[in-house]
């Protein structure tokens, strides 16, 4: 008897088609799937660095300027900009799939796709704006 409680002896057991590790190289589409959802890493990389900078931050000034320095090692620098292309990857692609994940209507009319993924892109446009702003005035 296995561990599953619904399956009985007498029962046939369900036929489960074998799939390949690297069934997603076989299509383009499914490929940029599974690097989409595997460039979540990178995000949470760059939310651990930015706790790991907040930690830095509260231990004084000693150890923020050592995490600055570390920072500055040319591993980190390529590190952090291959992560960065991976995380644009990562939220272009998300802009793109929200019209499928949020429907919006005005009145009894549906908003078109290209206007939701516009304002997105158009907020994240502003939002980095602003930040580039705070960050550069000096």
């Amino acid at each position: 008897m296995s561990g599953n409680p619904d399956y009985t002896e007498y029962q046939p057991k369900l036929y489960r088609r074998p799939i390949p590790i690297l069934w997603w190289l076989k299509d383009r589409s499914y490929f940029l799937f599974v690097v989409r959802e595997l460039t979540s890493v990178f995000v949470a990389f760059f939310a651990a660095l930015s706790l790991w900078q907040i930690h830095a931050l509260g231990q004084g000034p000693e150890a923020y300027a050592a995490f600055v320095d570390r920072l500055g090692s040319p591993v980190f620098v390529v590190v952090n900009v291959v992560a960065l292309l991976f995380v644009l990857y990562h939220a272009i692609t998300w802009f793109r799939l929200v019209p499928t994940a949020v429907v919006l209507r005005f009145g009894e009319k549906q908003i078109p796709d290209a206007i939701i993924v516009g304002a997105h892109f158009l907020a994240w446009l502003i939002s980095s704006a602003v930040v580039m702003y705070v960050l550069l005035r000096g």
